[in-house]
């Protein structure tokens, strides 16, 4: 199997569990707050990521284990906070719309960090990508069809931070930390969050919670299975992606999760529309601009 189509797998694998993600993390927040959210799922994952860690952290040199930390604070245990309290107090659908800035974000720090240098045909891809996920986002409701809430507008600077810290830690493990085997700097990287999370665990009452409510039941089994495949899974699958294709290419998959709602929306019946089916395309359009040309480096 070619390295090109082991990424497409990859890409859109990582696509279903992202896709799915933001689902378990809304209906999450019936029984929990959002700095739970966040630490169940960041604990969760270090939790199952724990024992392969354990086999593997010795094959990571002592000096980069630090990095290897920042690494899973930047990707993981920060952006886990900043979306899942945006998430109490804004649209859902705003929040998946400032998470596809990604991309953008992770162009614009490799190229005033990293000296990379972007081809055109590339940004315009990324442009037109963008373009389409808000149209698809935007479009029912500007046909009445439902309201979005812009209340709390100060809490969309938090998905946005956390595209930035996306950025940073794309570029970190596309230029850093690439020679790592992907399993081994993920499951040590997610590791490492095991204590921090358990400590704020404790300190937010978690373990104050009703646990015999059937609310409160849903709400941690949804967010353990989101720290287990949105945080342990996905970043073993992410890091390999970085690797194999670029991290542009990995965070391209932001703009794939309205492939996966749709699909859900398809599955319980949902009715989709022309003007859907046309903002899909021309989401698959940028996508494959964006991808078409390679980032450049400066000699």
């Amino acid at each position: 199997m070619s390295n090109k189509l082991i990424s497409w797998l990859l890409f859109v694998l990582l696509c279903l569990i992202w896709g799915s993600s933001f689902k378990l993390m809304k209906d999450s927040t019936n029984a929990l707050t959002g700095s739970q959210i966040a630490s169940l799922r960041i604990f969760a994952a270090a939790l199952v990521s724990l024992p392969f860690a354990l086999l593997q952290w010795r094959k990571i040199e002592s000096k980069r284990l630090p990095l290897v930390a920042f690494s899973a604070v930047l990707g993981n245990l920060i952006p886990a906070f900043l979306f899942a309290i945006a998430l109490t107090h804004i649209d859902g659908s705003l929040g998946g719309i400032l998470n596809s800035l990604t991309p953008i974000c992770v162009v614009l720090i490799g190229v005033l960090f990293y000296g990379d240098k972007i081809a055109g045909q590339k940004l315009f891809g990324l442009l037109v990508g963008f373009i389409g996920l808000a149209l698809l986002t935007l479009a029912p409701v500007f046909m009445g069809e439902r309201s979005i809430s812009f209340q709390n507008l100060s809490y969309l600077l938090l998905p946005v931070a956390a595209t930035l810290l996306y950025g940073f830690n794309v570029n970190m493990v596309s230029h850093r930390l690439k020679d790592i085997n992907p399993i081994n700097l993920a499951t040590v990287s997610v590791s490492f969050m095991i204590f921090p999370s358990g400590l704020l665990l404790g300190w937010l009452g978690f373990f104050s919670l009703d646990f015999s409510n059937a609310a409160v039941q849903q709400a941690v089994l949804s967010t353990a299975a989101l720290g287990i495949l949105g945080s342990a899974l996905a970043t073993v699958i992410f890091y390999s992606l970085v690797q194999r294709a670029g991290g542009l290419f990995a965070s391209l998959v932001t703009y794939g999760i309205p492939f996966v709602a749709l699909f859900w929306g398809f599955l319980d019946h949902e009715a989709i529309t022309g003007l859907e089916v046309g903002c899909l395309l021309l989401i698959l359009a940028g996508v494959y601009l964006a991808n078409s040309s390679p980032v450049r480096k400066k000699s």
